[in-house]
C-alpha cells in the first residue's frame, strides 16, 4: 500500500474496536504514526496488534468529554511523534430508549461524548496543527441520522446533526490555514454498536430475532450489504490525503446508497 502518510501523525479517538480501529490500521498501513484512545481498554490491545505488525502507534484511554484529557491526547501525540496532521473524532455513543422513558442522564451523556467530544478534540487537534504551519485533517464521525433522525433516538440525532454544524463553522475559519474539516456519515456498520442497535431497536419495534431488524433493513440498501469498518476507513484516508486539499466543509455518506441526499 501506498505510504502518503510517512513522516505524518493521525491521532484517532474511538479507536478501541470497529471503525475507529479500521482507520487505525489503515493509516498504519499508509505509514503515518498513529495516536488511538478510547475509553474503553480495549484500545491498548489495538495499539498493540498495530506494533506487532510493525507500526509507530501509541494509546491513552481517555474521556473526550474532559478537557484535560483531550489536552493529554495531544500532548502524548507530540510527545512520541513530534507533531499532529491528522485528527480523526470519531467517539461516539448510543442509546435507544422511547420518548416517555428516555433519561435527562442518556441525553446528556449521548450530546456530551458526540457534540462536545467533537468540538473539544478539533479545538485542540487544530491548535496543534498550527504550531508546526503546514496544514492538516481533522475528519468528524456524523451518522446517517445526521441526515435525517430515527425514531427512539431524538439525542443521537441531535449530536450528530451538532456534528455537521461544528463541521462547517470550523471549516470556514481555518481554511485559509490549509486546514480542512470535514465530516462522514456511515450507515449500517456491521460494529458492535449496530449489534446493540438492532436488539433495541428490534425489542421496540417488534417481537424481532437478534439479526432480524438489521438484516431487513440491509435489503433497502442498494449494495445489498452492510458496511465494514474498512469501507469507511476508505473514505477517511482520502479525506486525509493531499487529493482532497480542496474539499472542506462537506459531509459525506458512505452507506452503500442507503441516504442519497
Amino acid at each position: 500500500m501506498q505510504k502518503r502518510f510517512q513522516g505524518k501523525t493521525a491521532v484517532i479517538t474511538g479507536a478501541s474496536g470497529g471503525i475507529g480501529a479500521a482507520m487505525a490500521r489503515r493509516f498504519a498501513a499508509e505509514g503515518a504514526a498513529v495516536v488511538v484512545s478510547a475509553i474503553d481498554p480495549r484500545v491498548d490491545e489495538v495499539a498493540a496488534d498495530l506494533k506487532a505488525a510493525g507500526a509507530r502507534v501509541a494509546s491513552l484511554r481517555m474521556d473526550v468529554t474532559k478537557k484535560d484529557e483531550v489536552v493529554a491526547l495531544y500532548d502524548l501525540a507530540e510527545q512520541e511523534f513530534g507533531r499532529v496532521d491528522i485528527s480523526v473524532q470519531n467517539a461516539g455513543v448510543i442509546t435507544i430508549a422511547r420518548i416517555e422513558t428516555m433519561t435527562e442522564a442518556e441525553w446528556d451523556k449521548v450530546m456530551a461524548v458526540n457534540t462536545k467530544g467533537v468540538f473539544l478534540c478539533c479545538q485542540e487537534a487544530i491548535a496543534r496543527i498550527r504550531k508546526h504551519g503546514g496544514g492538516g485533517r481533522l475528519i468528524n464521525t456524523a451518522s446517517g441520522q445526521a441526515r435525517q433522525g430515527f425514531i427512539y433516538t431524538p439525542h443521537y440525532a441531535a449530536s450528530k446533526f451538532g456534528v455537521v454544524g461544528i463541521t462547517q463553522s470550523l471549516a470556514k475559519e481555518v481554511a485559509k490555514e490549509k486546514i480542512t474539516v470535514n465530516a462522514i456519515c456511515p450507515g449500517i456498520i456491521d460494529t458492535d454498536m449496530w449489534a446493540y442497535n438492532d436488539a433495541a431497536w428490534g425489542k421496540l419495534m417488534g417481537d424481532y430475532k437478534p439479526g432480524e431488524l438489521m438484516a431487513e433493513w440491509v435489503k433497502n440498501i442498494p449494495m445489498g450489504r452492510a458496511g465494514s469498518g474498512e469501507d469507511v476507513s476508505g473514505l477517511v484516508s482520502f479525506l486525509a490525503s493531499g487529493d482532497a486539499a480542496y474539499i472542506t466543509g462537506q459531509t459525506i455518506n458512505v452507506d452503500g446508497g442507503l441516504i442519497m441526499s
